[in-house]
């Protein structure tokens, strides 16, 4: 790709992000007057737009980029394009954990609702170690040995969470239901700007190895023909994208498709370089989920759909025409 190109697709997908930003706030079962807004932020339309809109608009560009970017990035070390941030067990611990604290009442423990998410960010580092330790052997991380490891540990993650399910109370199963499915309403500020922080690390850390991504995604022996240690590359990439997921998924809940049909969906127009693949992820999943998230505030308006339900409606259609259509291009195309 030539060096114009590149940036004109970056140049692109930023904008593409802009706008959905931009535009997202003004829409939903209460319409905001930009103008009116702008004019008066104390009045009805600024304060919709400022304490409502905005920060759930800012929530879901913070998640649809970390997820974009941990499935993209997965897809690379694992070597499967399948791979996506709930194949790695990380959203199944997440569920256990934000399932335990409903189960036990313990969401008093902590102040300001802190519970929920501190209990699905600990589920979500369960099961990394769990994932980590059964499929490391020695120095080695096997992707297959790590990719059986992660499902395995999604399967009991979700049984689990049936059972506390089936001995809960009508109204402790309705809200494990509710959280199960993803929602960007309500995120308390500093628990968002926290999480972005974490985000942004573990983001950060992907991006520091995305020349290496390039070869570690042809084989194992591939990259170390061109002197990439691909343990430390699997290594590091995975608990970053371990740390992105958990940390997401404590602060909105399980979201699904977009870890794994906004990677496929920027590799059908950029390539597999993963220098040009990752930012186009980040930007491109912003304004996938800052779009759906409007979208969930629209279809019943003015009731609101949960976040999880449209990405599902749409990523799973969407995936299956790219696929009929011959555009996914594969890891090693």
């Amino acid at each position: 790709m030539s060096a114009f190109r590149r940036r004109a697709i970056l140049a692109g997908s930023l904008l593409l992000c802009l706008a959905a930003i931009v535009l997202a706030p003004l829409f939903g079962g209460s319409p905001v007057r930009l103008s009116e807004a702008l004019r008066d932020p104390s009045g009805v339309d600024g304060q919709i737009l400022l304490l409502a809109r905005l920060p759930r608009v800012l929530a879901a560009a913070l998640g649809g980029a970390g997820l974009a970017v941990a499935g993209a990035s997965l897809q690379a070390v694992l070597r499967n394009p399948l791979a996506d941030p709930f194949t790695v067990g990380v959203s199944g611990g997440s569920a256990v954990g934000a399932a335990l604290v409903i189960r036990l009442g313990l969401e008093s423990v902590l102040p300001a609702g802190l519970a929920l998410p501190a209990g699905a960010f600990v589920g979500a580092l369960a099961a990394v170690v769990v994932a980590y330790g059964v499929a490391r052997a020695g120095a080695a991380l096997p992707p297959a040995t790590l990719l059986l490891a992660g499902v395995t540990v999604s399967f009991l993650s979700g049984a689990t969470v049936l059972l506390l399910q089936h001995t809960a109370d009508l109204g402790q199963a309705l809200r494990i239901g509710r959280w199960l499915v993803g929602s960007l309403d309500a995120i308390p500020d500093d628990l968002l700007r926290a999480g972005g922080l974490l985000v942004l690390g573990g983001a950060v850390g992907i991006e520091l190895s995305a020349r290496s991504l390039n070869a570690v995604a042809l084989g194992a022996d591939a990259a170390a023909s061109v002197g990439v240690d691909v343990h430390r590359v699997t290594r590091r990439t995975y608990l970053c994208a371990s740390l992105i997921v958990g940390t997401l998924v404590a602060l909105a809940g399980p979201i699904g498709f977009v870890g794994l049909v906004v990677p496929h969906a920027a590799r059908a127009v950029v390539g597999a370089d993963h220098r040009v693949l990752l930012p186009v992820c980040v930007f491109g999943g912003a304004a996938f989920l800052v779009a759906c998230d409007a979208a969930a505030r629209l279809v019943l308006a003015p009731a609101e759909l949960p976040v999880g339900v449209i990405t599902a409606a749409l990523g799973g259609p969407f995936f299956l025409v790219l696929l009929r259509r011959g555009r996914y291009t594969g890891l090693w195309a």
